[in-house]
């Protein structure tokens, strides 16, 4: 039975609960937790801590349980399978290794997850918007470093995650991100002429085509959480660890190595980096990359690859965001402190890409990234120029 349950949510407390029945089960004797802290989650899942308070065995002293709401939607994969899956993955790999919390236990009848607890740490947002520059600066290397570990320590796993997944019962795995993008590809040009007027010529989208051999089976595959924005990484005394993988999935490792360039594409938390930070942060991840993939360390291959990823990011993050704007602007997110408007992020990610794909070779592409964010300054000409750098660094921008 939970101790101490005080005011705290009925959806907190029946995923305590059942992870009380499944330790004690799972043990043989009673397991008991207190304490319980509220760790948010989302309108699908619940996130909490708690204390282990009765441990006749060797359990850690407080555990972190997600317990998945509602019923999973039977046209679709499950998130449930995909976090499961991702955490088998990682628990078995060398504690060095290891890029998010242990598995301790999961049940999939209660769709719960009971995980190690990585203490009251800081996510990587919040140092983005805290007071410290440098601290921003050393998460956002320490981020692009644990980014590359992880994608070195699951190369050549892509099978070992399919196998986690068909035993949960998922009979085929892709990228949740890849149809979008398919869809985008083929849908982004009429949307630009729509919305803003701007006509895509023939030979722009025929370089955007390009890009989608980043989605099929290229050599370069690795694990990826789908989703890293800021606050889905924790700043631990081992450096940052991802959480929150109910999408994860193997795909290209530049797909995610773009959002050095981006940033966070499509993150309500998607300000602009300082000057050099995103050169350092490639850096960082290349060298945590190189071994396993010795071609990527050529420049000319690497860029060629991450321009064409940066591309894919933006014709994408369009048709995710531009429609939301069709009557008025507004933020990216719901909370408008921590999220830039959504007129002001498209701009900042079409007029970068106007200048790496001039200098990367893509003439057509340089020409409408201008243009489209010209469109968006005419059509929105109160909202900000250009877009911020996180606010760690606006004291010394």
């Amino acid at each position: 039975m939970v101790q101490d349950l005080g005011s705290f949510p009925r959806p907190v407390l029946a995923a305590l609960t059942a992870a009380e029945r499944l330790l004690t089960r799972r043990s043989g004797a009673g397991i008991v937790l207190a304490d319980p802290e509220d760790l948010g989650g989302s309108d699908r899942s619940v996130v909490a801590r708690a204390r282990v308070a009765r441990n006749p065995f060797s359990l850690p002293r407080t555990l972190v349980v997600k317990h998945y709401l509602g019923r999973p939607d039977p046209d679709r994969p499950d998130p449930f399978h995909y976090e499961v899956a991702s955490c088998q993955l990682f628990t078995a790999l060398p504690a060095d290794s290891r890029p998010s919390p242990v598995l301790i236990a999961h049940d999939p009848q209660a769709r719960l997850l009971v995980l190690e607890d990585l203490g009251r740490s800081s996510t990587l947002a919040d140092k983005l918007f805290g007071p410290d520059p440098a601290a921003a600066q050393r998460c956002l290397l320490s981020w692009a470093r644990a980014l590359g570990r992880m994608q070195a320590a699951t190369a050549g796993r892509e099978n070992d995650f399919g196998a986690l997944l068909r035993r949960l019962g998922e009979r085929a795995w892709r990228d949740p991100m890849a149809e979008d993008a398919r869809v985008a590809l083929a849908g982004v040009a009429g949307l630009l002429e729509q919305q803003l007027g701007v006509v895509v010529p023939e030979a722009a989208t025929v370089e955007a085509y390009e890009t989608a051999r980043l989605l099929g089976g290229t050599r370069y595959r690795a694990f990826s959480p789908s989703d890293t924005c800021p606050d889905n990484n924790l700043v631990t005394s081992r450096g940052v660890r991802f959480v929150d993988f109910e999408w994860g999935c193997f795909r290209d490792v530049a797909l995610d190595a773009a959002y050095f360039r981006v940033p966070f594409p499509g993150c309500e938390a998607s300000f602009a980096l300082p000057p050099g930070m995103a050169e350092s942060m490639l850096e960082a991840w290349r060298n945590e990359i190189a071994a396993v993939w010795p071609d990527l360390d050529e420049p000319e291959r690497l860029d060629r690859r991450l321009l064409h990823a940066q591309l894919l990011w933006v014709w994408l993050c369009t048709w995710w965001l531009l429609p939301r704007i069709s009557v008025r602007d507004k933020p990216v997110g719901q909370d408008a402190t921590r999220s830039p408007r959504i007129s002001t992020a498209l701009g900042h990610y079409w007029r970068e890409m106007a200048r790496s794909a001039a200098a990367g070779g893509l003439p057509a592409t340089a020409e409408l990234g201008t243009a489209v964010a010209d469109a968006l300054g005419r059509r929105f000409p109160d909202a900000p120029g250009s877009l911020p750098v996180f606010p760690a660094f606006r004291s010394v921008a």
